[in-house]
């Protein structure tokens, strides 16, 4: 029987680990203490809190994340509204309103009436078109027209997406999540996020599940070299002895682009990043909110630093895309102004008023949460498949025709799968 040595176990080595379960032998040596890589939870001491290092939200139409939670019974720890609404607030014009796409295809939502974006012209939705046909060098601002569209949805969604720039961001990969999820109507844009964490969504579940078809998951495990001879990976290299590789075994290198750079010298890889902050604020009691808001459990912001605002009963947390920007301030600073931020958007829909002094705050930093999504370092993203036989790569890096996303990662999983010549729900694009 095969055995497969999967060196990583963020979501793309989990995802490929899942998909092998059932074909081969499975073996995962994470370096951490705990699964997760840049989707996981961990408890806060500052906090007493058990958090997210990021937040996510994943939309109705991410195939591939679905069918994840599915083979691992974790559908129903996600939460969400369960229709295509999305709560908004522009801080420089205090203004709330919330988009409500049409179910179907056709943007009915857009029209004059109370289910689009204010101040928006019907003149604008032709930049969703400019993005379904923008080619490899187009970035983002090219295609975006002026007005409130672009100002208050389609900039912010953009950043969201891609953790990069509009001036500097790809138009292309943008264009290919459109693709995937607004062209397709409404229902494909319905939001959820996980009801507890990501560990308890993502990653406990998938751990249990391996277990279960007798696959090893093992962490604190840094794999430091992997030898190779006549086209083949031959042994790894780890701090608890050298592992060597029969003839039947092979390899997925499902690590940060960098590492995997290090290990396998020759691979190309992204080379620059963008961070990700994460705002998370206890407070004394659950926050009870009304209407929309508490029916979806989130709102986005416009206008200001923050982007999306989660509430998560005691724990109000906000994400911050493209952080980088923001490097060079103080965490005081930042926690300051997002909670200022949070007030100004919550109090108007909260039953009490939140504090005037900032409860309780930690500030989380993904230093290199995604490689910068520009079409110069998109062009630098690798297929799957190596010089060596049985070895293969992935990770939301390698080319999935995606952003880094939950959707890609999982994605790149597959793909590596197919291209060691197992089955897999994702052909192997990549040479």
């Amino acid at each position: 029987m095969s055995h497969v040595h999967i060196i990583g176990g963020g979501l793309a080595g989990l995802s490929a680990a899942l998909e092998l379960a059932a074909q081969a032998r499975v073996t995962v040596y994470e370096a951490g203490p705990a699964c997760g890589g840049r989707a996981r939870s961990f408890h806060d001491k500052s906090l007493d809190a058990r958090i997210d290092n990021g937040n996510h939200l994943i939309l109705s139409s991410n195939d591939l994340t679905f069918r994840y939670l599915d083979i691992i019974g974790a559908r129903h720890t996600l939460t969400g509204p369960g229709l295509p609404i999305f709560p908004y607030y522009d801080l420089e014009d205090s203004l709330a309103w919330t988009v409500r796409l049409s179910k179907g295809k056709l943007p009915f939502w857009a029209l004059p009436g109370g289910r689009r974006v204010p101040g928006m012209k019907l003149s604008e939705l032709a930049s969703l078109g400019r993005f379904l046909r923008a080619g490899d060098n187009t970035t983002v601002d090219a295609c975006l027209s002026s007005g409130q569209l672009s100002r208050r949805l389609l900039v912010p969604f953009a950043i969201s997406v891609l953790n990069t720039d509009i001036h500097t961001g790809s138009a292309k990969l943008l264009g290919n999540v459109i693709r995937k999820s607004l062209a397709k109507g409404g229902m494909a844009c319905c939001p959820w996020f996980p009801a507890v964490g990501l560990s308890e969504t993502l990653i406990d579940p998938a751990v249990a599940y391996l277990e279960r078809f007798h696959g090893e998951v093992r962490t604190g495990v840094r794999v430091s070299a992997i030898e190779q001879q006549n086209g083949r990976a031959t042994a790894l290299e780890t701090a608890e002895g050298r592992i060597e590789l029969g003839p039947e075994d092979h390899v997925i290198m499902a690590v940060p682009g960098p590492v995997a750079q290090s290990l396998l010298p020759g691979v190309k890889a992204p080379d620059a990043f963008e961070s990700i902050a994460n705002a998370h604020f206890r407070l004394p009691a659950v926050v009870q909110a009304r209407g929309v808001v508490a029916q979806a459990g989130f709102v986005g912001l416009v206008g200001g630093i923050s982007e999306w605002i989660f509430l998560k009963g005691d724990i109000l947390s906000v994400t911050v895309s493209a952080a980088n920007r923001y490097a060079d301030r103080k965490n005081s600073e930042l926690l300051a102004t997002i909670w200022s931020e949070i007030r100004r958007a919550l109090d108007p829909v909260l039953s009490q008023s939140l504090p005037v002094a900032m409860p309780p705050a930690r500030l989380v930093w993904e230093k290199r949460a995604t490689f910068a999504a520009t079409p110069e370092q998109n062009r630098l993203r690798p297929g799957a498949r190596t010089d060596l036989v049985n070895l293969a790569l992935a990770g939301d890096w390698t080319d999935t025709g995606l952003p880094s996303t939950i959707d890609g990662s999982i994605q790149s999983g597959l793909q590596a799968v197919a291209a060691l010549g197992f089955r897999s729900a994702v052909e192997n694009t990549g040479s």
